[in-house]
Order: structure tokens, then C-alpha cells, then sequence
């Protein structure tokens, strides 16, 4: 039940793709920064015995 289609491999513009993905990276380090410095104050600034 195979059908004819007009679509091409690799012809399909993905660069709003690459664009939410880049974006996504991005995000993704510099919350992991954030945190890091968070975790840093934290540990220096302890206020427990």
C-alpha cells in the first residue's frame, strides 16, 4: 500500500529547529551556571555549626 510523495531526504528547512535547539543549549547553561553559583554561596555562607 505504498504511495508516491513528493518529499525529498534532506530537503526539509530545519532552521527554526536549530534555533529552539541552540536556544535550548544555551538556557540549559546557564541555569546549570546559576545553580553551581548558588550551591557555592550556599556552601561558603553556612550558617550551621
Amino acid at each position: 500500500m505504498a504511495h508516491e510523495s513528493d518529499y525529498q531526504p534532506g530537503s526539509m528547512d530545519i532552521t527554526a529547529h536549530k534555533k529552539a535547539y541552540f536556544g535550548f543549549l544555551t538556557g540549559s547553561k546557564w541555569t546549570f551556571g546559576f545553580v553551581m553559583l548558588i550551591m557555592v554561596f550556599l556552601a561558603l555562607f553556612r550558617t550551621h555549626g
